[in-house]
């Protein structure tokens, strides 16, 4: 079983930066894809960014150039340094790790984080 836990969210103005982190635990991180997630109001959950175990990453093209991933496997933490945020950056924002120690695909959710970008 893996935990995870997101936080670094809050309140910032339009043009402002946060960081966001996800611990998790378990001793297979390292091989894990980890993803973060967001959702706004009445709207679908979207992928924002993931990182894969050899460090690859993906970002949604509505973020590219201004949101960076990262991970350091020694502390079980992936990053997501958010920057020149805007207002449509606004949304509950999800840890999700895809394990597949086991051979087959698990996938675990953090509970989310809060980010609100004022105008």
């Amino acid at each position: 079983q893996v935990q995870l836990v997101e936080s670094g969210g809050g309140l910032v103005q339009a043009g402002g930066s946060l960081r966001l982190s996800c611990a998790a635990s378990g001793s297979t991180f390292s091989i894990m894809r980890i993803g973060w997630y967001r959702q706004a109001p009445e709207k679908q959950r979207e992928l924002v960014a993931y990182i894969s175990s050899g460090g690859s990453t993906n970002y949604a093209d509505s973020v590219k150039g201004r949101f960076t991933i990262s991970r350091d496997n020694a502390k079980n933490t992936v990053y997501l340094r958010m920057s020149d945020l805007k207002p449509d950056d606004t949304a509950v924002y999800y840890c999700n790790a895809e394990d597949t120690s086991r051979g087959y695909y698990t996938y675990y959710w953090g509970q989310g984080t809060q980010v609100t970008v004022s105008s």
